[in-house]
């Protein structure tokens, strides 16, 4: 089967089910497992080059609308009649789901149904977990500083955040994706401030870029230096690389009550 994935939280999904050897090509920004950056690649997920694709004669196409604009992609696959499957997760269940959906159209529904339940055991055991924390973090997410842009409630961090004894300031905002101004923030007065920019490697972030705003002193996650520099790779992307980044948050926000933190995935059978 000949597979190209349009983003890196599909290429991803399709690494947990061993179907890499099966991908012929991937977006720009897929990263993960190592072994993907020696793949050729269709351009950046916004901007994929779909004469590329259709000239490898892929047998599926997977791509998402985890992200907006991404929709162009999914209409020129369909005027040119390329097999395709679209995902779209918002939540932690969507993305079970969609490995689900994945598993199924490649054949491999019986390693899909085992990997979301070990998916859902995990989340089930920090759950538990997070049920003894008596006072939550108030977690400040930014994906991007100018303008700024954090998850509102419709996102999977808005559930990573309680999973890891926390609350996400803006989860009161229904939508997946919040463009707010810094005074707001200020105003909800987070105790964490986690850096997670998109497409932006944790060595070229810097918490100076949040202590120079005006009134930033005024928050608790300033005042006391809990600003965190994220590897936004296992925090932005829907897959169930999520676990990774969810064993990391927990113990950095409440020590006494989670593991401490490792590399290891619950899932990837390396």
């Amino acid at each position: 089967m000949r597979i190209v994935s349009l983003c890196p939280s599909n290429t991803e999904m399709l690494a947990y089910l061993g179907r890499l050897d099966d991908v012929i090509a991937v977006d720009q920004s897929s990263d993960w497992p190592p072994a993907v950056k020696q793949l050729p690649t269709v351009g950046p997920d916004l901007r994929i080059d779909m004469d590329e694709v259709e000239a490898l004669k892929p047998d599926l196409v997977v791509a998402s609308l985890s992200v907006p604009g991404m929709e162009r992609n999914v209409e020129e696959l369909a005027r040119r009649r390329l097999p395709h499957l679209v995902l779209a997760p918002h939540s932690l269940d969507d993305i079970a789901s969609d490995l689900l959906r994945l598993g199924e159209a490649l054949g491999e529904k019986q390693k899909a149904a085992e990997l979301a339940r070990r998916y859902h055991e995990c989340l089930n055991e920090y759950r538990e977990w997070a049920a003894a924390v008596t006072e939550p973090a108030r977690l400040y997410w930014e994906w991007w500083p100018r303008p700024l842009f954090t998850p509102g409630g419709a996102n999977w961090l808005s559930e990573l955040s309680e999973l890891a004894g926390g609350r996400n300031i803006f989860a009161d905002c229904a939508k997946a994706s919040v463009q707010t101004e810094w005074d707001e923030v200020v105003a909800r007065n987070p105790s964490h401030i986690l850096l997670v920019w998109v497409g932006v490697q944790t060595k070229k972030m810097n918490a100076n870029a949040v202590t120079k705003r005006p009134n930033a002193e005024q928050t608790e996650a300033v005042r006391t230096g809990r600003i965190h520099l994220l590897e936004e790779a296992l925090y932005c992307r829907p897959s169930p690389r999520l676990l990774v980044g969810l064993k990391k948050l927990a113990p950095l926000l409440h020590p006494a009550l989670f593991p401490p933190a490792d590399d290891s995935d619950p899932l990837f059978d390396r």
